[in-house]
Parts: C-alpha cells; structure tokens; sequence
C-alpha cells in the first residue's frame, strides 16, 4: 500500500469516526451487543487483573473507553484515537470523573506511534485491530509493550456468512476499509509476539437478541453462553464462525526495539 493510499484510508476512517461519535451512527447495532456480556466481563475482568500500578495504551477512546475503569484500578493511562472529536469527549468524561491526572489521551495513528519503545505494561483495544493495517499495527503493538507485557483486545471476526451477510446490507454502519479479522489474521500475530492466546464469543447466543425485551433474557443467553464454550471446546473448527474473539498478545521474547 502506498504511502498516497494509506493517507487517504487513514482520513476515511477520521472522518466516519467523528461522524459516528458526534451523531450516534451505530446506535441500530447496540442491540446486538446485549449479548455479550461475557466477553465484556472478560475483558475488563482482564485488564483490572494487570491495572495496578502498570502503564496502560488504549487504542480507541470513544465509548466504551476502558481508560477510566483501569485508571480506577490504579493504572497509568495513555489513550489514543484518530478522531479528534473522540479525544474530546474522551478528556472531557476523565475530568467528570475526577481521574485526569491518571489519564493522557491523545490524536495518534496507532500504526505510527509517537511513543517511545517498551513503554507500556499493557496495551489494549476493542474493536480497533480490524480498522487498521496488521503488519503495522502488530509491529508496533510490539514495539512498545516492555517484556513480560501483553496486549489485550477484543475483536469482530469476519468468516460466518450470517453475519457478514448482514454486514452487507448495513454499509453505512461501518467504513469501507475495516476488515473483521479472519483465522489467519489471529496466526499472523504469532510473527510478532512471544505467544498468542484466544478466546472466542458469540455464536449461539445470538439467537437470543430478538428476546432482549424479555424476563428471562439474561437466563438464556447464560445457557447459550455455556453451549457456545462447549462447542468451542469440542469442536475448534466451529470458533472461526464466531462472532467476537479475545486477544492476549504476549510481548516477543526478544523484543525489536533490544
């Protein structure tokens, strides 16, 4: 990709960012995510467990921002997005919440750090890795986590045909460069870190989204939540038709920037 290409697929993906911040564009999408929860505990479940007196990069710092809930656990943290109107509300929110001294965000492409190497004790992200490019985003996730870090994001994946299906019929909710990650996307990363851990999300359970009104709704997606694990666990091939997968990506035995 040229350096002509990327600019312009960078200022794409500005542009429908701060749209989607400043007009609630994906507002149609949020109920699916009600079931999710799982993957919601998992990931901040994750992140409070390394918070504690760590320095944190957040990739992305629109809603949903884990900045606050790890500045809350005793991390440093340094947020970055592409959107300006995002740092905004991002910095704003901190101040409401009394934890701006805990918290640096930042305009920033995250596939051209302006951050020094091995600096960071973690480096997270939801929903970020499938809007950039790989190869760069991987080499400098790597670049600056400090040795014994890890980066944890959770992610779309791109092979069940249900959902890529309705991907299809909903363009104007997401950018025409964004790529929901592929098997092979989650293998390229083992060329960049010392080891990759996954955990996959959200198969079965959503056939519980059109119930989200109902009593018993959080009972169901519970059960179908256990069935998911267990088809992922008995049957391996099944996990590429997930709809979300968890990323531990522990930095490289020998780091780049040694």
């Amino acid at each position: 990709m040229t350096s002509t290409q990327t600019d312009s697929r960078l200022d794409r993906e500005r542009e429908f960012h701060d749209r989607v911040f400043a007009d609630e564009t994906r507002a149609p999408v949020r109920r699916f995510y009600t079931v999710t929860e799982s993957m919601r505990r998992w990931y901040a479940d994750e992140l409070a467990a390394r918070a504690h007196g760590n320095h944190v990069l957040e990739y992305g710092c629109g809603p949903g921002s884990q900045a606050y809930h790890l500045a809350a656990h005793g991390a440093s943290v340094t947020g970055i997005d592409l959107s300006p109107v995002a740092i905004d509300m991002a910095r704003e929110h901190g101040e409401q919440e009394g934890l701006a001294g805990a918290l640096d965000f930042r305009v920033m492409d995250a596939e051209h750090l302006d951050l020094p190497d091995r600096s960071f004790d973690v480096v997270c992200g939801s929903g970020i890795l499938h809007h950039l490019d790989l190869d760069r985003a991987y080499a400098e996730l790597a670049r600056v986590l400090r040795p014994g870090g890890v980066g944890v994001f959770i992610e779309p994946m791109g092979h069940n045909p249900a959902i890529n299906r309705y991907r299809d019929r909903t363009p104007s909710m997401r950018t025409v460069d964004e790529h929901p990650l592929l098997m092979a996307d989650l293998e390229r990363a083992g060329a960049f870190f010392g080891a990759v851990d996954t955990r996959f999300f959200a198969l079965s359970s959503l056939a519980a989204v059109p119930l989200r009104d109902r009593p018993a709704f959080e009972s169901i997606v519970r059960v179908l939540d256990g069935v998911d694990r267990t088809l992922f666990t008995l049957v391996p091939p099944i996990r590429r038709h997930a709809w979300m997968v968890g990323m531990l990506l522990r930095a490289p035995r020998a780091n780049p920037a040694a």
